[in-house]
């Protein structure tokens, strides 16, 4: 019996003796003189950068690496004396404000637990650490007892407010989680902070910045400059990031923005004469072009400016500035072009209702032209960074919304990219659980139940830790208003099956009116765009040396989420080539020719005005339906329209003949409606070249 008292107190002395706050005095180390210089030397330097990083912090900029550079040297005194409060507190306060922010925890809850009045602020940090672990409640009561100790604290007012404020949209946030998963994307991720993912249209590759091992010499504050990488996703598998190819990445960081819908273009930035400034790169071949400065309206040498994001509609960019005159951090503007030819940007303009009096962090505009995802730091966050999201209507943009939990945590959440359909969305987080400081992550919505209105190309909803176990009903989240199709694809020759580099027309053939061209890859040939849906397209595809390839297909109202993949073969200017224009249209039954042909016409009259020597047939087809005569009849006719539109815009009768074969040369089966529209067409044949 007596024993086991004596084992009690000695384990009471033990834990006594092991939560005491050992100072940093010569008559605590009486036995190492040298090591305890050594550590307050380390201590004093560290103290230097801390007050640097804390007068930053507070004044709501950057720290820059401060909070670095005092942790290489508490890190010196903490091995020393690791039960020091004052020196824990420290650290912790370095991790907080950090990628590295879980890692504050340990560290404040001990000095909290050696002494709670180790310093001023160790209540405000104190609840910073109880606020990330989710105990939201004594988090705001170690905050109100901040503000009641602490002499200056109306100093700091806003802070407290917004951190008590932060806790209780968390509480609520978590209380009623939104209908999405939030999967760790582990193929991607590193010890090392992964963030700023910028993902293409169809979801098939994704570009982001990490600050891994590259090869280059390490900074002073002993990490890695950021560079960008890109991978891409295969039967739900992402492959091993790679950097990316051409003159983008330096032994400066660059920081992944935004890429354009059609993945050629992608906004960074980087520092440039003592400021950050937005760059621009382009996509030639399998090689990014190196980054060029965009214009001072955006990039100005007097501020900070970061995160470019794309309009939709392609004349403006959305950024962030920090401008020095002001304590509101980084803030929202926009630029917009007076001319896409000259491409002379205006003044860049302030957008108020979406700004807060903390940092607004990256920027996505959606597709849809009509909503944007920003991150912030105030408007609601549950602390850190938040992902919120804004509609515009009318050149304006509405109060931002916080996207909610499980997107949202009480750590930084940023940086969000989403696939066309809005399905799918990614995002950076340094949230608890993940690989190291920032990491990657998928966002999957889901909601009711949908049949597509045309076949589609999906991605199976799944997610990796959170599968469906019911069929309960939750709120729906709405990401887009808008439905649009991914068209996607590439061109090449048809003999060789080699890329060729073509220029694409994409037409509404209900007006005529050309919506976009653009040119294919030249080392792969592959193209994306983004369609409304609601429309009927004509497709135009031109490259030197080859016959044009035109197509129409019609995406009806309301058919979203559907993905078109498609292989365009291209055929050589050769004697027997032939080429089916699909977007040649007649009155039914007749051979009337409707002014919506008028596009493709012309682009044979350009070709047969470029290759003066080309003398063509033009033949028509048609399916089964109905009588031989009257079928070879009509085709006849349609063809001789063709060839007469051909002749009145000048091109010679002796080169031009008309053939109607009726449905005697089908190249689809007629015993599907399909394969009778495919059957109905219009073609011409090189005779002579």
């Amino acid at each position: 019996m007596f024993k086991n008292i004596l084992t009690v107190v000695f384990v009471f002395l033990a834990y006594i003796v092991g939560a005491q706050n050992i100072e940093f005095k010569a008559a605590n180390f009486k036995d190492d003189k040298d090591g305890l210089k050594t550590a307050n030397e380390a201590i004093k330097s560290g103290d230097e950068f801390l007050e640097l990083g804390n007068e930053a912090f507070f004044a709501v900029r950057g720290p820059g690496h401060n909070y670095e550079l005092a942790l290489i040297n508490y890190e010196i005194a903490q091995k020393f004396n690791p039960d020091n409060a004052l020196l824990n507190f420290k650290i912790g306060v370095c991790h907080a404000n950090s990628p590295y922010s879980n890692k504050s925890i340990t560290y404040l809850n001990k000095a909290h637990n050696l002494d709670p009045e180790c310093d001023e602020f160790m209540l405000y940090y104190y609840g910073v650490a109880l606020q990330l672990e989710g105990k939201f409640t004594e988090a705001i009561t170690a905050y109100n007892g901040f503000n009641e100790a602490y002499k200056k604290a109306d100093d700091f007012s806003k802070f407290v407010a917004k951190r008590k404020k932060e806790c209780a949209a968390a509480q609520a946030g978590i209380a009623s989680p939104i209908r999405a998963w939030v999967d760790n994307i582990k193929e991607l991720n590193t010890e090392y902070n992964d963030f700023g993912p910028a993902v293409t249209t169809d979801g098939s590759e994704i570009i982001y910045t990490s600050d891994r091992p590259n090869g280059h010499a390490k900074s002073e504050s002993g990490t890695y400059d950021k560079d960008i990488y890109s991978s891409t996703v295969s039967l739900g598998k992402w492959s091993a990031p790679q950097p990316l190819k051409g003159g983008v990445n330096t032994e400066a960081d660059e920081i992944s923005n935004n890429l354009s819908y059609d993945g050629t273009k992608m906004l960074l930035h980087r520092y440039n004469d003592g400021n950050m400034d937005i760059f621009e790169s382009k996509l030639k071949g399998a090689a990014w072009g190196s980054p060029e400065i965009l214009p001072h309206a955006i990039s100005s040498p007097r501020t900070n400016d970061v995160y470019g994001a794309y309009s939709a509609d392609g004349w403006s960019i959305y950024f962030g500035r920090d401008n020095a005159s002001r304590s509101n951090g980084f803030e929202i503007m926009y630029s917009s072009m007076q001319s896409k030819i000259t491409k002379n940007y205006m003044a860049a303009t302030m957008i108020s209702s979406v700004n807060s009096k903390f940092n607004e962090g990256p920027i996505y505009v959606a597709i849809d032209g009509e909503t944007m995802y920003i991150a912030s730091q105030g408007k609601g966050s549950y602390g850190g960074y938040d992902i919120f999201v804004s509609r515009g209507s009318k050149g304006s943009w509405s109060e931002p919304v916080n996207m909610g939990y499980p997107i949202n945590t009480p750590y930084d959440d940023f940086f969000f990219s989403a696939t066309a359909n809005g399905k799918y969305a990614y995002i950076a987080s340094n949230r608890e659980g993940g690989s190291g400081g920032y990491d990657i992550y998928k966002v999957t919505f889901f909601g009711p139940p949908k049949t597509p209105a045309m076949e589609t190309e999906d991605y199976l909803l799944a997610s990796i830790v959170n599968p469906i176990k019911d069929n309960a009903i939750e709120t729906t989240v709405e990401v887009k208003k808008k439905s649009f199709t991914v068209f996607k694809g590439k061109t090449i020759d048809a003999m060789t099956k080699a890329p060729v580099e073509s220029e694409i027309e994409i037409t509404d053939n209900a007006t005529g009116n050309l919506i976009e061209t653009f040119t294919t890859n030249s080392a792969t040939g592959k193209f994306i765009i983004t369609l409304a849906s609601g429309k009927n397209y004509g497709i135009a595809v031109k490259a030197e040396g080859y016959l044009f390839h035109s197509e129409n297909f019609d995406i009806p109202a309301g058919s979203g989420d559907n993905l078109v993949n498609k292989v365009i073969e291209l055929k050589n200017i050769a004697v027997g080539s032939k080429i089916a224009l699909r977007n040649i249209f007649f009155d039914t039954g007749k051979s009337t020719l409707r002014s919506t042909s008028n596009r493709e016409l012309d682009r044979l009259v350009k070709l047969l005005k470029d290759v003066p020597i080309l003398k063509i047939e033009i033949s028509g087809h048609t399916d089964n339906t109905g009588s031989a005569r009257l079928n070879e009849s009509l085709s006849q006719d349609r063809a001789q329209a063709v060839v007469n539109y051909l002749k009145l815009m000048g091109i010679d009768t002796g080169r031009l003949t008309a053939e109607g074969y009726g449905s005697s040369l089908p190249i689809a089966t007629n015993g599907t409606s399909t394969g009778r529209q495919e059957n109905r067409r219009t073609e011409f044949e090189i005779k002579s070249n």
